[in-house]
């Protein structure tokens, strides 16, 4: 665990069920999703900033944790741009490339849309430990024991799977064999690493097995999940900021369906 993992769940918001945040989350992105003008995200967009501070991560922290959010957002908007439906003054024409009028609004309100979607989304999430959402979902959402336990094991697993790459790629150059054609070598550490990864996977479904975690009836967790207070101020939050944005969007007269024909 890095020093940003360990001071992102050390902060108020690593109290909050996983669950909300996922549901926060959610509550911000549905109408988002199903429009797309420049009010709606720009007023979702800002309210998010306001309430960042909230959740606890520090300026570097939030730096760093979301500057490829920021990097890639306006190389959505540069695609829709060039290549976006044309509609209005055509300013270049080249080939398969129009910038007009159209396209560039389409592209500025893709570049917010984006920002307004995935910053909530990793902010929320950078304080989510993979316990906690497990004993979430099984515990709050209901969902089956199997497939929670199972996901999470998985997860569990991807650490594991960056060290025996490095450990392999360590042990292959030991032996003298790591300077040959890269493609090569990538191809020979993939499968050495899939070998790896049945093997393990067997090992820990024997494992799992024993222990009972494939069982009929009801199953015991053993740290408890709550719901309340703080759970649903922030799913309360979710929904004042889809809310407004929604109807400021609708007040200006800037609302666009994206499965309708103005799309």
């Amino acid at each position: 665990m890095t020093l940003l993992d360990a001071h992102a769940r050390m902060g108020r918001m690593s109290r909050v069920n996983p669950v909300a945040k996922l549901g926060a989350a959610a509550l911000i992105t549905i109408p988002l999703v199903l429009t797309l003008d420049v009010v709606s995200a720009s007023v979702a967009l800002v309210l998010e900033l306001l309430l960042m501070p909230l959740a606890g991560l520090g300026r570097r922290e939030f730096w760093a944790r979301t500057w490829i959010v920021w990097a890639l957002a306006p190389l959505t908007g540069v695609t829709i741009a060039l290549y976006g439906r044309t509609s209005g003054e055509v300013y270049a024409d080249w080939l398969f490339v129009t910038v007009s009028e159209g396209s560039l609004v389409l592209a500025l309100a893709t570049t917010i849309r984006v920002l307004a979607i995935a910053l909530p989304s990793v902010v929320l999430f950078a304080t989510v430990d993979p316990t906690d959402l497990a004993d979430g979902l099984g515990q709050v959402l209901r969902l089956p024991a199997r497939f929670v336990l199972g996901a999470l094991a998985g997860l569990r697993m991807v650490g594991l799977f960056l060290d025996d790459w490095r450990a392999l790629e360590l042990a292959r150059r030991a032996r003298g064999v790591a300077d040959r054609g890269r493609l090569r070598r990538f191809v020979g550490m993939a499968f050495a690493l899939l070998v790896l990864s049945i093997r393990r996977g067997s090992k820990l479904a024997t494992a799992m097995e024993a222990r009972g975690f494939g069982a009929p009836g009801q199953r015991t967790w053993a740290r408890d999940s709550p719901f309340g207070g703080a759970e649903w101020a922030l799913m309360g939050a979710g929904l004042a900021i889809a809310a407004v944005a929604t109807a400021a969007a609708l007040a200006a007269g800037t609302w666009n369906f994206i499965l309708g024909p103005g799309v």
